[in-house]
């Protein structure tokens, strides 16, 4: 169906943003991107400084063929764009004992270090892996993760594959049925974590990554994941498409209960068509006048459960540290505790769990000679923990470091930090406009899921659509670029329907 003559303006130049406006592009429609950062990127920012350089948000590259198919949509070829290289292991995961393990895709690999830990754990990784794989099969091949589910007849049709596959148990309840030790427990049930979601409350659904992760792999690509975004950003540009960087929009426009255009500080831009890929809060809460909204009232916005937040450090290191891969997970001896900290008791931990991005150990160039890139993502509460940043700030990073230096064995690390940067549950509310600072918007948990979660049609003005983390079906790369094609076809089915 083309698009030719309607007028479409995108709100953010993240991930989703760029990916929609790719395929509205090719199908004929003048498509502005607004974007309120300097760069476009979204979270997906990147530092540069001091010969280091390090991406700020998504580090990885799972699920290529979801990825593929916006170059497809546009009639590029991405090997033109971008050069994946395959990491293995995928991470390496430590654990408070000590003990550790290389996780990949390699069967064999897997089935053996997991029998160190229990022999029954072994034993039993096939077959958790063939259930993962069909769940990857329902959600991804055949497509309900990127169907909408907007009204109830949607969701009925939906509940009983869900049900039968057992996608609405909690993610953890799930891999439980297949691991007894607590360390294989956590390897295939972390992944939540990396969308924002806790992992016993997200439902079994994203227990089809570890099958995404061993079917595609897990990438890197050279210069960071803001080559994908340049990428995206070149692909657009040479199809005709616009992006303002620095205009950040201040006022959704309406006429008679349907979008009209947006309002920004300097201009006003007329549309037929809006998408939101800013937050969701801030889409809803600032940028729309409250007499239009009905269902996404004060009240109603604030009743929703954001996600975790995150504090990032940022360091560039003049050594190199062996013990550490391109991915490394640190678990806290009280996993579980730190979890109900993060998520119900909204409390800051010092019980640290951490991921660690190292690029320089695959790209050297990512780091000055001899040093090495490193990012550090600590899982904290969003900001109803209360917390002023501006003051804990320093104590906290430096716990961090501390704990990094004494307890885990990065020796001498305090002396060999050359460039630090630091971002903050307030930073991502200041500077991003994530509602609490929460870094991945709506929480994903069962009652937030498919008809639940945020549509990607909004239900109260006409003409005004989402896209990216908050809306169906999730977080994570995969699911916003699944976001793009889902908000494609429905607002191609709407205009089929005019």
């Amino acid at each position: 169906m083309t698009l030719e003559g309607k007028k479409i303006i995108i709100i953010g130049a993240g991930f989703g943003g760029l990916s929609l406006a790719i395929r509205l592009r090719a199908r004929g429609a003048h498509v502005l991107i607004l974007e309120k950062q300097a760069a476009p990127g979204g979270l997906a920012q990147q530092i540069k400084a001091d010969g280091f350089t390090f991406d700020m948000g998504p580090s990885l590259i799972t699920a290529p063929d979801v990825v593929n198919k916006v170059f497809q949509a546009a009639g590029k070829n991405m090997e033109d764009y971008l050069k994946l290289i395959p990491l293995d292991p995928y991470y390496r995961i430590y654990f408070h004992d000590g003990s550790f393990i290389d996780y990949s895709g390699d069967t064999e690999k897997m089935k053996e270090q997991l029998s160190a830990f229990n022999p029954k754990d072994g034993k039993n990784y096939e077959a958790f892996m063939e259930t993962s794989r069909i769940m990857e099969d329902a959600v991804m091949k055949k497509g309900l993760g990127s169907k909408p589910i907007m009204t109830w007849w949607a969701m009925i049709n939906f509940a009983p594959k869900a049900i039968r596959l057992g996608l609405i148990l909690p993610a953890y309840t799930y891999v439980k049925r297949y691991f007894k030790d607590m360390r294989s427990r956590f390897i295939f049930s972390f992944h939540p974590l990396f969308i924002g979601g806790n992992p016993f409350k997200a439902p079994a659904v994203y227990q089809m990554i570890p099958w995404l992760e061993k079917e595609g792999g897990v990438h890197y690509m050279p210069g960071g994941m803001y080559s994908l975004i340049n990428a995206f950003v070149n692909v657009f540009t040479e199809m005709g498409g616009e992006i303002h960087c620095s205009e950040p929009v201040k006022t959704i426009l309406t006429k008679s209960g349907k979008v009209s255009g947006v309002q920004t500080a300097s201009n006003q831009y007329p549309a037929d068509i809006v998408v939101s890929n800013a937050d969701f809060y801030h889409t809803y809460h600032d940028l729309i006048e409250p007499a239009i909204r009905k269902k996404w009232t004060e009240k109603k916005l604030k009743n929703m459960d954001y996600s975790m937040s995150c504090v990032l450090i940022y360091l560039g290191l003049n050594t190199k540290y062996e013990m550490l891969k391109h991915h490394t997970l640190i678990i806290s001896r009280d996993y579980k505790r730190l979890i109900k900290d993060i998520f119900d008791r909204k409390r800051i931990p010092f019980d640290f769990s951490m991921y660690l991005h190292v690029p320089s150990k695959t790209e050297p160039e990512m780091a000055i000679s001899g040093g090495e890139s490193l990012y550090v993502l600590i899982p904290v509460a969003n900001q109803l923990s209360g917390q002023n940043w501006g003051d804990f700030k320093e104590e906290f990073v430096n716990s961090v470091l501390h704990y990094l230096e004494h307890t885990f064995g990065l020796n001498d690390l305090k002396q060999h930090i050359v460039y630090q940067s630091v971002f903050t549950p307030e930073d991502f509310q200041t500077h991003r406009n994530n509602y609490l600072g929460a870094a991945w918007g709506v929480e994903p948990k069962l009652l937030q899921s498919a008809y639940f979660r945020p549509h990607n049609r909004s239900e109260d003005l006409d003409g005004l659509y989402l896209v990216g983390t908050s809306t169906h079906p999730g977080a994570g790369l995969p699911g916003t670029l699944m976001s793009a094609e889902t908000t494609e076809r429905v607002i191609l089915n709407d205009l089929k329907e005019k």
